[in-house]
């Protein structure tokens, strides 16, 4: 006897554009390893202070493995290690600890680092300095905790600049937030420059590398994208101008996810090209687990997207590497 012939129901074809670069940077993959290798080395719990980078998944999975998150230092014991976030501490954070004579581990991203030192440098100069950033970020808390209250002012829209007067007559300077909007920064800093004509640049971009390249690979992505998935947690900067610039790009609709379960469906209705994408903390099985799940539910074909290749690394501390 021959076998019925099946007849399988018909998927609507989708295309898949996926984004080069994307996920995890070299500060935020240095950050993740810290707390790994602290508890493989120290065992459980290690604490770190604030999340170590913006993403609910890696926070889950860390914790899982004995990681304790805290807000604040006075939440940690003395004999126990502490790690501080990618984003940045205040200066008050690694004296205070010091002063309780705790071992501590800083995942500061060097990126951050440099945009601290400019600062200071811009400082002992005797400028005032121009923050451009988000009040309430980590990383702008921690760059403003560089400095003496008043050193510093923060500058977060183009209106702002419009607005903003100097503290005295000392000389200006500015500095930005490491995973802010390349095209809002630009424009903000071309205000600040038509009011401030002697206002000196950085010496190299304070936007970091991983922000740029990201959101370049996303406008390209957009371009010829119906919706485009950001894969990130809502409180990851960088993933939120993704979904922003996208926008700006061309896309007709652009949606951060955390994971493939927050798709809504109905997005898809009449689309044809998603592009996908992910902020600078969303791990690469993340990405994958959204592009098998729109395969589950449509005939995809996927394409990889041509763009800058990342080489670079981050050293970890001595500590957990004697």
């Amino acid at each position: 006897m021959t076998a019925a012939a099946v007849t399988l129901p018909h998927r609507r074809s989708l295309t898949v554009r996926l984004a080069t670069p994307r996920g995890f940077c070299a500060g935020v993959d240095r950050a993740i390893q810290i707390v790994e290798r602290a508890l493989e080395k120290y065992g459980a719990p290690v604490y770190v202070r604030h999340e170590i980078v913006h993403n609910r998944h890696v926070v889950e999975r860390l914790r899982d493995l004995g990681a304790v998150f805290v807000k604040d230092l006075d939440e940690c014991p003395d004999d126990r290690p502490v790690v501080f976030s990618a984003h940045g501490v205040p200066k008050a954070v690694p004296e205070a600890a010091r002063s309780r004579q705790m071992f501590f581990l800083d995942a500061t991203c060097p990126l951050v680092s440099k945009v601290h030192v400019e600062a200071e440098r811009h400082y002992a100069a005797g400028r005032h300095i121009i923050l451009i950033g988000h009040e309430g970020h980590p990383e702008v808390v921690g760059t403003m905790g560089q400095l003496p209250p008043g050193a510093i002012t923060l500058v977060e829209t183009v209106e702002d600049a419009r607005v903003f007067s100097p503290p005295g007559d000392a000389p200006l300077a500015y500095v930005t937030q490491t995973t802010l909007s390349l095209d809002d920064t630009a424009e903000i800093v071309r205000t600040l420059k038509e009011r401030f004509s002697g206002l000196p640049d950085p010496h190299k971009e304070d936007i970091c590398y991983a922000t740029t390249n990201r959101q370049e690979a996303v406008k390209r992505l957009a371009e010829g994208s119906d919706l485009v998935l950001v894969v990130g947690s809502a409180n990851s900067s960088n993933s939120v101008r993704l979904v922003e610039v996208a926008l700006r790009a061309g896309a007709r609709d652009a949606r951060l996810v955390d994971d493939a379960s927050r798709i809504d469906w109905a997005w898809l209705e009449g689309v044809e090209t998603v592009g996908v994408t992910a902020g600078a903390s969303a791990p690469e099985e993340l990405i994958q687990g959204l592009i098998s799940a729109l395969s589950a539910n449509f005939d995809v074909t996927l394409r990889e997207d041509d763009g800058a290749r990342e080489t670079v690394t981050f050293k970890l501390p001595r500590a957990l590497t004697a």
